[in-house]
This record gives structure tokens, sequence and C-alpha cells, in this order.
């Protein structure tokens, strides 16, 4: 018994040995098949690496090369350079609204409106080394805004365009920088604006003020249209520079020199504690046929006018301007209602800065618009002085779009001489503006 016991034990214990052999010997092959497959693995993802870096390499020369010829700036679009052309695009949508519109036609009617405009720009620019630039504006629009059912001396909307969506050429013009002496010359489709009574704080409808008496002085009698017409500008020196622009005045490209607009710039241009400001005196002179008030015979006299358009820096986040005008008061042009005489606006620019808000900015602004004492005269119009009061706020959400709440006050429009006599009109609005 105790023999077979052995056996049976002998036995056993060669079984086991003998499945620990094979175990072993399996585990042992698949840990070789895994040691390979790893090497495999290895070699394919440095393989990977290798691809990844060359890519990269190329990537950022290709990267290189573009950067030397296109350059793209959120909110300021694609500059190609030097070699092709600077593109800019934008877009102002205006919504506003008035529950006492004046209008005569809306004396026996529902006064409430809302009125909807838009406005699309598209720019395109092209210097040449360092003598010249070419410049293109393609513009259109559609919606007269709420200007269409008001009576007063100065719209609330000065971007409305109601070309109903047509594209015009706003503007197309070569510019030249000569070298023996600081003058550049412009010609071609201007827009005087863009030159006379200019402001830092009050002169871009799409970004700041929306009324007309903020955009430019009401009493400046500029062509009836961008036009045909050259500009000379003058830098005597870093603080100071002349400006003169004749262009032709009824804007029909017809007879240019019998109906000329002709106006200069005086500008000084100081660094008071390093806090830039602009201090502009021009005058102007419209050639086209006007009419005397107090002789309606006398028909072929002239218009004209001077004024001034003063911005400054105070501090770092706050800036104030201020703009009067004066124009010949016995005198208007043949298609005109009214005439003024004299306007003037103040007003302050606080950048966001001051409250953690970098890229916004607050208004505020209050400008008065004096009809001529001889066009109340005449037909022994009441004819008060406009006054015109108007906030926005320009909030910066994102680096191509800004929303800007708008607000204006107007007491005594049309010189309270509108047939619907309100002693004030309130004016809510809000504008969005894209830029691409």
């Amino acid at each position: 018994m105790k023999m077979v016991l052995s056996v049976w034990f002998s036995i056993v214990v060669f079984a086991v040995c003998l499945c620990d052999t094979a175990f072993a010997q399996t585990m042992q092959e698949e840990i070789a098949q895994l040691k390979e497959m790893i090497s495999r693995l290895e070699g394919r993802l440095a393989r990977q690496e290798n691809k990844a870096v060359e890519v990269e390499k190329i990537a950022h020369g290709a990267e290189r090369q573009i950067s030397e010829f296109i350059n793209y700036t959120p909110g300021e679009g694609v500059e190609i350079k030097p070699a092709g052309l600077a593109i800019g695009a934008g877009g102002t949508f205006i919504l506003q609204s008035s529950a006492k519109v004046n209008g005569d036609e809306y004396i026996d009617k529902n006064r409430n409106a809302s009125d909807a405009s838009y406005s699309m720009d598209l720019e395109f620019g092209k210097t040449f080394d360092d003598y010249g630039m070419a410049f293109l504006h393609l513009e259109t629009g559609s919606g007269p805004g709420i200007d269409e059912r008001l009576k007063v001396f100065s719209p609330v909307n000065r971007d409305a365009d109601d070309s109903d969506s047509g594209v015009s050429v706003t503007e197309i013009w070569y510019e030249h920088y000569f070298k023996f002496m600081p003058l550049t010359v412009t010609f071609g489709k201007i827009d005087p604006t863009a030159y006379i009574d200019t402001n830092a704080y009050a002169n871009d409808e799409c970004r700041q003020f929306l009324g007309s008496v903020f955009r430019n002085s009401p009493v400046i009698e500029f062509p009836d249209d961008n036009t045909a017409g050259i500009r000379a500008a003058v830098e005597i020196n870093s603080f100071m520079d002349i400006e003169f622009i004749s262009a032709d005045a009824d804007a029909d490209w017809k007879d240019v020199f019998n109906n000329m607009f002709v106006a200069g710039q005086f500008n000084i241009k100081p660094d008071i504690f390093k806090k830039k400001g602009n201090y502009r005196v021009y005058a102007w002179l419209n050639d086209k046929n006007h009419i005397k008030w107090s002789d309606s015979l006398k028909d072929k006299e002239r218009g004209y006018g001077l004024g001034v358009s003063v911005d400054q820096e105070i501090a770092d986040a706050v800036g104030v301007f201020a703009r009067y005008g004066w124009q010949d008061p016995e005198v208007y042009a043949q298609d005109a209602e009214y005439s003024l005489e004299q306007s003037w606006s103040a007003g302050v620019n606080l950048s966001g800065k001051a409250w953690g808000r970098e890229d916004d900015v607050f208004a505020i602004a209050f400008g008065q618009a004096k009809p001529s004492g001889d066009y109340k005269k005449a037909d022994e119009f009441k004819a008060k002085t406009e006054n015109h009061l108007e906030f926005y706020y320009n909030y910066k959400v994102n680096e191509n779009l800004s929303i800007s709440p708008d607000a204006q006050v107007i007491w005594d429009p049309y010189g309270a001489d509108a047939l619907n006599t309100d002693k004030s009109i309130f004016i809510a609005g809000i504008r969005a503006q894209v830029d691409f």
C-alpha cells in the first residue's frame, strides 16, 4: 500500500512539474510576442513624431512666408502687404424709436415710430512704396431711418444710407507724397468731411455720435455729395499742418470750375503734458448760386463761413471736444427751406479703462443750431434755436462686434416752427457695428 501511494505521489509531482514547465514556456512566448509588438509600436510612434516635426517645419515656413504677404487683425480685417491690397469691411445696423415724431404728415396720425437702417462699407487701399496710395470705398445700405418722420434742422441718424441696397462708389482717389517737401496731394472722388472740420471724438457715425450736429458743423455748406476734388496738405512740422481742398459743389461732375467748394484749415497739434490735442481753424466758400433772403432777385450770391474744431485728451481715459461754426446769414442755397447762422457743440469722451473695460466708450455731448436772423425776418418765422443732447455707450462684445445704446433729446425741433409744435422729442436707439 505504501508503495502504491509513493508511485501515485511521484506521478502527481511529475505531472505538476510538467504543467509548470509548459505554463512557464507559454508565458515566456507571450512575453516575447508582447515585447516585439511594443517594439513595433515604438518604431511607428517614432516615425509619426518625425513626420510631425517635418510638418511643423513646413507649416512654420509657410506661415512665415504668408505673414510676409498677409496680416489679419481681428476687427480690422485682412491686410495684404505690400504687393497686394489692404482690405477692410464693416456693417452698421441702427434701430431708433420715438413716441412723438413731428413730421408735417403725422399731425393727425399715430406719432409712434420705430425705424431701422443699415449700411455696409467695403474699402480697398494700396500703397506704392513711400510715394503714394490708392483708395477705393464701396458703400450700400437701405432705410432712411427715423429722420424721414422728423422735421428738424439737424438729423439724428447720420449713417442712414437709403440707396435700396444699390452699391455705389463713395470714394476713389490717389494720394501722392512728395519727397522734396512735406506736401501730400489727393485727387479723385473725395469726401470733404474727411479733411475739413474733423475731430477725434466726434467724426464717426458708425462708432461715435449718431446725430449730424455732432458729426460735422451743420453750418458748413459741404458739396451735395462726395465729388470730384483735389486736396493738398502741408505738414509744417510735427505740431502744425495746413490743408486746402477744392471740389465740385453740386457734385454733378459738370462744369466743375463754375460751382466750386473751396476750404482751408490750419491745425495746431500740441502735446500738453504728454496729452495730444488738435486745434483746427477753417474757412470755406461755396460758389453755387445762392439767394438773398432780403431780395429774392439777387439769386447769384455765394455762401461762405468759418469755424473751429477742437479735441483734447486731458487724462488717460478722458477726452473733450468742441466745435463752433458761422456762415453768412443773408443768403441761402436755392434748394434750401431755411438757413442756419451759427452752431456749436461740446462733449466729453470717457474710455472704459476707468472701469476695467478698456475698449468701451461712454460719451455725452450738447449742441445748438441757430437759424439765420434774415431767414426769421423773411416770413416772420419764430425759428428758435434748436438744442440737441446725445449720449451713447459703445460696448465691445468681441473683436468684431460692438453694441451702442444711444439716446437723443431735441428741444425746440425745427426752431418750434413745425406744425407739430412739440417742445421736445426723445429718440431712443441702438447701433450694432460689425467689423470683418
